[in-house]
């Protein structure tokens, strides 16, 4: 899990200093010195500071060549502040947290350059809506949907025109590219976009004119008969958020005009869709995302895990249709793009899968002796309903277990090579949809648009296996960002949590991962490390499926899933960890 590389931090030797670096102020006699709040290394004298004070987090730029002295570059906030400390993570891991004046600038005018001309197909009398987080503020998709006389379903997917804003070679572009995607951290975000595009011009607000590329897929049950794709203007009519929707797909709220009819139908289409993609086997992972509520001042005030429910699903079936879609007329036409390609898994790597889930006593499939890697593919594939069915009957187990059958697979990447992608079962992908916030899509879409005669020039082939390679390392790289930043919230919160409940508080969790050191715990919506050191019974070894921790002496074994109670011994809430004691082992 994500403290698994915290043990080895802990014993690293000091870094030198040399690049800007986060630190806490310090008072040494009459003196400031700046201690490296992320790093392990040498305070730094700080030479003239203005405006900050002890305790003040800071952005300081090392000076000398031993980088003794420092300047402070600028005030961050307090280490005692959430939104602070965030905003310090993301500074720290190299984001830029703001665009370079001149970029604002192209930004701004290219957000005033709305007007649209009589080419584009004029949607805006067809009902849309857009269906979206609570707290999202960039809508780059919307849906409009019609039943048709023959029992057909047509539906529209609206997607941002960002091309018409981000021309190739701009300086939007360029700063674009570098981004390659937007960063999101509990309370904050690094925009791919700047805000005039992102939040603005590109954005699909309910009540004004948007210019959009739409994908007109026409449905019989789950299979697409017919596809359009328009360069539109289209006008969205209101914006639905997840449980708004929700509430009327479980009857309890009334879905009003001029939208209920159309979301009734897509949500048809959704489910012949969802019933489709069970038939082909594709992968059965359910993921729990966390959501954080901040006060005014920056502290986290709360958390509600989000779980994907109906109205999620709906949105996520029509992306995936609107990305096939895309996806095949640009391979049929030899056009060239980035995909989105998800390999099937290496046969060695599930049959280790296997054996871990049996040694947990988890159901599995047999194998044959000799998998080819399509085999592999398809015991990944039934492996993972057996665990989501394992779980819903255990009650618990969740997150370790689909933890493991995330290991096992191979990672999904850009490349300009259409390899397909097993997760879905899909045998043409790109991403197209979300082009604020993506730099992918904005390729798609520039493809695309030169595809059907819409005025954008042609991709050149030549630059995107070096796009792909880059794009799909920033995904990487915003992920660990954001897993990072979601330990530091829940840290901060579970810290208030202890100081109004009491220290004592015992909480029941299970455990979610387990390596020589000691077990990971998930309780409550927070994460904690329970060290070896703290477990009774002599010593305790990984066993040789790294999937338990054994006890030398009983034999008693701690084995991922397993339900424990636990106490919070310390919580280092500006790093995101907490190390916990065990109350009971209930294995």
């Amino acid at each position: 899990m994500r403290q698994r590389a915290r043990t080895a931090e802990r014993s690293r030797p000091p870094e030198r200093l040399s690049g800007p670096i986060v630190a806490v102020l310090e008072k040494h006699g009459r003196f400031l010195a700046a201690t490296p709040f992320f790093t392990r290394s040498h305070r730094i004298a700080i030479d003239k500071p203005r405006n900050v004070h002890a305790g003040d987090l800071v952005l300081v730029q090392p000076v000398g060549a031993r980088g003794g002295h420092g300047k402070v570059v600028r005030r961050i906030g307090r280490p005692d502040v959430a939104r602070d400390v965030l905003e310090a993570l993301m500074i720290d891991r190299g984001l830029r947290r703001r665009f370079d004046p001149l970029v604002e600038r192209e930004a701004r005018i290219a957000a005033e350059e709305t007007c649209a001309d009589e080419s584009r197909t004029d949607l805006r009398e067809l009902p849309t809506f857009t269906i979206d987080p609570p707290g999202a503020k960039d809508f780059d998709d919307a849906i409009s949907a019609e039943a048709l006389d023959d029992g057909g379903i047509r539906v529209w997917v609206h997607i941002a025109d960002v091309a018409a804003h981000v021309r190739p070679g701009s300086a939007v572009d360029r700063e674009a590219f570098r981004r390659a995607t937007s960063v999101y951290v509990p309370g904050l975000v690094e925009p791919m976009l700047p805000e005039a595009l992102s939040n603005r011009a590109c954005s699909l607000v309910p009540h004004q004119d948007r210019l959009a590329v739409t994908v007109e897929l026409e449905f019989d049950g789950a299979r697409v008969r017919r596809t359009a794709f328009h360069r539109s203007v289209i006008r969205s009519d209101a914006r639905l958020d997840y449980p708004a929707v929700d509430r009327v797909f479980a009857g309890i709220d009334r879905a009003e005009a001029p939208w209920g009819e159309p979301l009734a139908a897509a949500r048809k289409v959704s489910a012949a869709l969802q019933a489709a993609r069970e038939a082909r086997g594709a992968l059965a992972v359910e993921s729990v995302e966390p959501e954080f509520a901040f006060s005014r001042e920056g502290h986290v005030t709360g958390l509600d895990p989000t779980e994907q429910t109906e109205s999620h699903r709906l949105i996520e079936h029509l992306m995936i249709a609107a990305n096939e879609a895309v996806a095949r007329l640009l391979e049929s036409r030899k056009l060239p793009a980035l995909y989105r390609v998800h390999e099937r898994p290496d046969p060695p790597r599930i049959e280790r899968l296997v054996e871990q889930l049996e040694s947990l006593g988890v159901p599995t499939p047999a194998l044959s002796r000799h998998m080819t890697p399509q085999q592999a593919g398809d015991v990944a594939a039934e492996v993972s309903r057996l665990v989501d069915a394992e779980v819903r009957r255990r009650g618990h187990g969740r997150i370790g277990f689909t933890s493991l059958v995330l290991r096992s697979l191979k990672q999904a990447r850009y490349t300009p090579r259409n390899l397909g992608h097993y997760g879905l079962r899909s045998s043409q992908y790109c991403h197209f949809t979300s082009p604020i916030r993506r730099y992918p899509d904005l390729i798609c879409h520039r493809s695309l648009l030169s595809a059907i005669g819409a005025g954008e020039p042609v991709v050149r082939a030549s630059e995107l296996e070096k796009a792909g390679e880059w794009c799909s390392l920033r995904e990487r790289d915003a992920m660990q960002i954001e897993r990072a930043a979601d330990d530091v919230a829940r840290a901060f919160l579970l810290e208030q949590a202890l100081f109004a409940r009491g220290w004592q508080t015992e909480f029941e969790g299970e455990v979610t991962g387990v390596i020589g050191a000691g077990a990971f715990v998930a309780f409550e919506g927070y994460e904690g490390m329970l060290p070896v050191r703290r477990l009774r019974g002599g010593w305790w070894e990984l066993n040789e499926q790294e999937t338990a921790l054994v006890a030398s002496e009983s034999g008693r074994a701690l084995r991922i899933g397993d339900p424990v109670l636990v106490q919070v011994e310390k919580v280092d809430a500006p790093r995101g960890r907490t190390d916990l004691v065990p109350v009971e082992l209930r294995s």
